[in-house]
This record gives C-alpha cells, sequence and structure tokens, in this order.
C-alpha cells in the first residue's frame, strides 16, 4: 500500500505539494487506497480516543448494541461536540486536497462514525461498503469513483490490534453491485487472491487512510486486551443522494465553514446523542 509521507510544508500551504498530490491520486485509482502520514495531530488523537473507550461500556449496554457481523466489531460514533471537534480530524486539508481532486467541486462528507475493533478472535467477511451504482451485470467497466471513506484510527494499527483487511484494486471489479449483496462470494475471492492477496497493512497514529468505498475489505481479529478505535469520514461528490443528515450542536456551525468542504448537517438547540445513534449491520447480538 503507498503511503505519502506528509512534509512540514504541506502542513503550512493547508495541502499537498503536486507530485505528493499526484502520487496519492495515482495510488487511489489504482490500488483504490492511499495512506497520508502524520497530519493530524497526536493530542487530538489522544483526546478522542480516551473519550471513545470511556463511552465503549454504554454502548455495549445497549439492548440493541450496533455489533457489524460479529461482537468483535462494534459501529461506534465519536463525540460530536466541543471539545471533540477538531479541524485536522473533520476538515483535514491534506485528505481534502485528495478527495476533492478525485471527487469534484462541491465535495460533501455525510458520515462521522467509526468503528471499534474489540478484543476478539472473530472476522467479519469480505465486502465493500458500497457496491457500484449499477448492477454488475449492467456495466461493462467500473464507473469513476463517487464516494471516498477517510479513516483516522486513534492508534497505531497493526496486524495484532485488528488492521483492516484491504483487497488492492478491487474497486475496479464489478462482482459487487448496486442491488446485490455487499458481501464478496466466495468464488471471487478465491480468484482474486490468486491476482492480488490482502494486506493488513501498518498505518502509525497521526495518519488518515482513504479509500474507495467499493474496495474489498474485512475487520479483522484484535488479539491485544485493548479496543482499537478507528473514525471514518464518506466524501462524496456533490450530485450524490445521501441520507439523514449529520447531527451536531448549534453552537459549533461556524466550525464547519469550509470552503471545499460542505459537512451534510443539521445544527440543533437539543443535546446530541451519540451513544444511541449509531446503528450495526447484521448485528450479532451476545448470548444469555
Amino acid at each position: 500500500m503507498i503511503t505519502i509521507d506528509v512534509e512540514e510544508s504541506d502542513r503550512r500551504a493547508g495541502g499537498l505539494a503536486p507530485e505528493r498530490l499526484q502520487a496519492a491520486l495515482d495510488a487511489l485509482r489504482t490500488d483504490g487506497m492511499v495512506v497520508l502520514a502524520d497530519v493530524v495531530d497526536l493530542d487530538h488523537l489522544d483526546a478522542l480516543h480516551e473519550r471513545l473507550i470511556s463511552d465503549l461500556a454504554l454502548l455495549r449496554s445497549r439492548p440493541d448494541a450496533p455489533y457489524n457481523w460479529t461482537q468483535g466489531n462494534i459501529q461506534q460514533d465519536p463525540p460530536p461536540f466541543e471539545p471533540y471537534l477538531f479541524e485536522d480530524v473533520l476538515l483535514n486539508a491534506q485528505a481534502i486536497a485528495v478527495t476533492s481532486a478525485i471527487l469534484g467541486p462541491g465535495l460533501r462528507n455525510v458520515m462521522y462514525s467509526g468503528n471499534t475493533s474489540l478484543p476478539s478472535d472473530t472476522r467479519q467477511p469480505v465486502h465493500a461498503d458500497m457496491g457500484h451504482l449499477w448492477p454488475s451485470d449492467a456495466m461493462e467497466a467500473p464507473h469513476p469513483p463517487v464516494q471516498l471513506v477517510v479513516n483516522v484510527p486513534t492508534v497505531d494499527v497493526s496486524a495484532e490490534n485488528g488492521a483492516t483487511e484491504l483487497w488492492a484494486g478491487t474497486h475496479r471489479d464489478l462482482t459487487v453491485g448496486v442491488g446485490g449483496d455487499i458481501e464478496v462470494p466466495l468464488d471471487a475471492l478465491e480468484a482474486r487472491r490468486k491476482i492480488s492477496p490482502p494486506i493488513q497493512p501498518d498505518i502509525r497514529r497521526g495518519s488518515v487512510l482513504i479509500r474507495d468505498v467499493r474496495l474489498w475489505h474485512a475487520g479483522m481479529p484484535n488479539r491485544t486486551d485493548r479496543p482499537r478505535p478507528m473514525i471514518a469520514m464518506v466524501h462524496v461528490s456533490h450530485w450524490l443522494e445521501t441520507g439523514t443528515p449529520l447531527e451536531f450542536p448549534a453552537s459549533s456551525k461556524a466550525f464547519f465553514d469550509h470552503p471545499v468542504l460542505t459537512t451534510a448537517a443539521r445544527f440543533t438547540e437539543q443535546p446530541t446523542d451519540h451513544i444511541f445513534r449509531s446503528q450495526g449491520f447484521r448485528v450479532e447480538q451476545p448470548t444469555a
């Protein structure tokens, strides 16, 4: 997997130098994923990590706890209020330089959630978060990207603590189309494995992973005794219809003013409850 070593000059300029931007774009188009290193303040990650870990007990105590396939992976929203709103997470300049170059003007962020890998020996099935925009049998070639996931791990990530399994280049595979199952069939996996087997990359804290939403991936076992949170945003092209807007306090509205990225948000005077709004997928509930 390609990692772009972001330099201090990039951070001062609020973007990426042309040669590093081009390298990131080439990686996304070819592999469907790229890492931008050292773009998030470690103190900000420490604050988010501490709060996410403290929220876990409440989240898991829900009768409908939002597990994703297995009890080793839980959908977890970060706190959407001060003092946990950080520009280099929600409005990261280097990530926006990449996603806006791919997705075009009118870029929107439609997600602020995440998943936490819990200590477990279980794994998810390989899947794409979303397939192509049309059924597989209606396409002769993949369409250009329309949604990019921006992941921000709060700790160093490795295979030991559940680094996501990633299948390079599968964003261009037509197996998963709209209207079909997002789980990848076993025969397609085995065929792809012969071409390019999956990886579990090490990603150091302070980096962001950008991946095409169509990329095949799977949550993997976390063999440590510590949860591994990872925040997720989704940047989309301006014309793509999306669902319910994100919810943030009215007092934070000015924070989201940005010349390139619009956050699809509703700002409210009511308290925002991030513990009870996340939903899991094919939830496996604990047994008594």
